[in-house]
């Protein structure tokens, strides 16, 4: 159990906690969010022993063994297996102990050591360990190469499995999926599922956390608030905590100017100065409820190209790679306006070759690439941010883009990526990466390009910021083609998606469902040793007979075929039932806001009776349409019920 009391933190000057108050109990798997600098990682130093506290106590049982995931690693000549297995301290130690006794030949302490050994499993940590680095992305063979052949990226990678790999009862992950594909996301939340101890990890990734969360920590105005739930569960529960808390304010302000009425009015009148004094008083000790301000600090677009070609952009019979290395065979695709695909597929399958391709020429080894006459291509990827000048401010950014544009047009601009007043003024040297990725993004939108290419946009940005961004890609009225782990974006940005696997891409008909499945089967198919007949001899003489065990190969695959094939029809009937509800959800919406404007006295007064008339028909079109929706939507609902039930039965 973690106990923390009265505890308040402040980090440079700044507080971050006052007297706050919190237990998480074993085995929660606890979400921690907040806006940046709030004091999240501060959280972790602290329960790590780095940091101390200005009042109060954070308390955990003794013995209680903690792991956590290092944001840095410095490059090693060690092997990519021995840096995750040194991860466990024990295992470490005592094979360290184990080598000084051979050396000194005691055989006692050898013995001794050989069973605590053996009770740790040790026999069995490099299978666990190249585990983990399969389960994360990496190769088989990368398991022997050394540390310093991987990029920063695939460093926090194995920080991460090494964090695994630690015996622990409480483990911390600080943005665990910064770094990761889509593919290492689903495999990481699994493994998470399965973790005995009590987890806590901050995130910025909403599916991510309602997949693994019990519970969910928000720091707020230097408080800590504990949710009970995954981040879809906070959501609403904290917008009626600020539903709440808004009607408690405005009630508090008309009880206040109320008050102040009567002060105003009697305060000089000598019969009434006493309980004017008094109304002062109370109104002195009234507790102040803060008005729940939730506005996000982002509100920016991609505005298009003034101009826009169709198609944008195509590729026939290409061949992309790097050098005389092929990756991807056999391209055909055409990008037109509109366009809005993501990009799924293995890891090192050719995604991010892909996006070369499209970007730029260079990487197209065959084949013709046609560009429109008006393409405008905005790329990110994180690479991209080492190209930022370190030394320029966002706002010197924009601004050589566009000597002649005005200062207050910049600024504008700015502040919709929350660079205000002197901050968008000051160098972005001393950035975060989520703050360059934001002036990354803000250059790309200046730009004004009809073809977005993004390539992992989310990594480093905070909730707010992701939302936004999804906003403004909802939006934006040219093409988009996108590598993300964030499947909240990917689900509320992308109509299609393109599968990049075997060299080669091809139209994927399924939903993100669909793909975690895929995915599933072929980790099943790689782990597990291939089915076989075995003989079996007859005692009644030398002939013998062959017993099936299990399902056979070509049974599988029949099987397998069969579902691909379900699952292929059943993905446009939930395409379809989603487009559905969210359409029954904003025309409920939308009756809702007709009756409450319908409740205006005055729309019933001579003035207001064609208004009245225009709002009613809407009302009434709204009605029909909504019945219309619904009973498509049962008709959907059902077959997908009937598709799911024989998929089930394959299974």
């Amino acid at each position: 159990m973690l106990t923390i009391t009265d505890l308040s933190l402040q980090r440079g000057g700044v507080w971050l906690l006052e007297s706050v108050n919190l237990t998480i109990q074993p085995g929660q798997r606890v979400a921690i969010v907040g806006a940046n600098g709030a004091g999240k990682s501060s959280l972790f130093q602290l329960l790590l022993g780095q940091l101390a506290p200005e009042q109060g106590s954070a308390a955990l049982p003794g013995g209680t063994r903690i792991a956590h995931m290092a944001q840095e690693v410095m490059a090693s000549g060690r092997s990519a297996r021995d840096f995750v297995l040194d991860g466990d301290l024990d295992l470490r130690r005592l094979e360290t102990e184990l080598a000084a006794a051979e050396s000194r030949g005691d055989d006692n302490a050898i013995a001794r050591l050989h069973g605590e050994l053996d009770v740790h499993e040790a026999w069995s940590a490099p299978r666990r360990a190249e585990s983990l680095i399969r389960g994360l992305g990496f190769t088989d063979a990368d398991a022997d190469r050394p540390v310093s052949a991987f990029s920063g990226g695939w460093r926090i990678r194995l920080n991460l499995a090494q964090a695994l790999m630690r015996p622990s009862d409480l483990l911390l992950l600080d943005e665990p999926t910064n770094h990761l594909d889509l593919d290492a996301c689903l495999w990481l939340e699994n493994w998470l599922r399965r973790y005995e101890g009590t987890l806590l990890f901050i995130s910025h990734d909403r599916d991510f956390m309602d997949r693994v969360a019990t519970h969910l920590v928000h720091f707020d105005q230097r408080r800590l608030d504990l949710y009970t739930g995954n981040y879809s569960a906070f959501e609403g529960q904290r917008s009626e905590r600020l539903a709440q808390q808004q009607a408690g304010f405005e009630r508090q302000q008309a009880r206040i100017a109320e008050i102040q009425r009567f002060i105003d009015r009697f305060k000089a009148k000598a019969t009434k100065a006493k309980q004017a004094q008094s109304r002062v008083k109370a109104l002195e000790r009234m507790e102040k409820i803060a008005p729940a301000h939730v506005d996000s600090p982002f509100n920016f677009e991609f505005p298009v190209a003034d101009k826009v070609s169709s198609p944008l952009l195509s590729i026939r019979r290409g061949a992309a790679g790097y050098g005389d290395a092929v990756i991807l065979r056999d391209i055909d695709l055409t990008l037109l306006p509109g366009s809005r695909i993501g990009l799924l597929g293995p890891n090192g399958a050719g995604k991010s070759t892909l996006m070369d391709a499209l970007r730029q020429s260079d990487h197209l080894l065959e084949g013709q690439r046609t560009c429109g006459e008006h393409l405008a291509v905005g790329y990110f990827a994180q690479h991209q941010l080492e190209s930022l000048d370190l030394d320029a401010s966002p706002f010197l950014h924009l601004q050589r883009l566009s000597p002649k544009a005005s200062e207050q047009s910049i600024r504008n601009f700015l502040g919709g990526f929350d660079f205000r007043g002197d901050e968008a003024l000051s160098v972005i040297r001393s950035f975060s990466g989520g703050e360059k990725a934001r002036v990354a993004l803000a250059v790309i939108a200046w730009q004004k390009p009809n073809l977005l290419l993004l390539d992992e946009p989310t990594n480093h940005l905070d909730l707010e910021m992701r939302q936004a961004l999804t906003m403004a890609l909802q939006n934006f009225e040219g093409a988009i083609v996108v590598v993300s782990h964030d499947r909240h974006l990917l689900r509320n940005t992308v109509d299609d998606f393109w599968l990049v696997s075997e060299g080669r891409v091809t139209e994927y008909k399924g939903d993100l469902e669909d793909y975690e499945r895929w995915l599933a089967d072929r980790r099943k198919d790689d782990t597990e040793a291939p089915r076989r007949e075995e003989a079996v001899g007859s005692k009644a003489g030398n002939r013998q007979s062959e017993i099936s065990i299990g399902e056979s190969a070509d049974d599988r695959k029949a099987r397998k075929r069969a579902e691909a094939a379900l699952r292929q029809k059943l993905s446009p009937y939930r395409k379809q039932q989603t487009a559905l509800e969210k359409e029954m959800d904003q025309l409920q919406a939308r009756l809702l806001g007709l009756e409450q404007e319908l409740s205006d006295p005055e729309l019933y007064s001579e003035q207001g009776r064609d208004r009245l008339k225009t709002m009613l028909a809407d009302q009434g079109s709204a009605k029909s349409r909504l019945a219309e929706v619904e009973a498509r939507w049962l008709e959907v609902s059902e077959e997908v019920e009937n598709l799911e039930s024989e998929l089930a039965a394959e299974d």
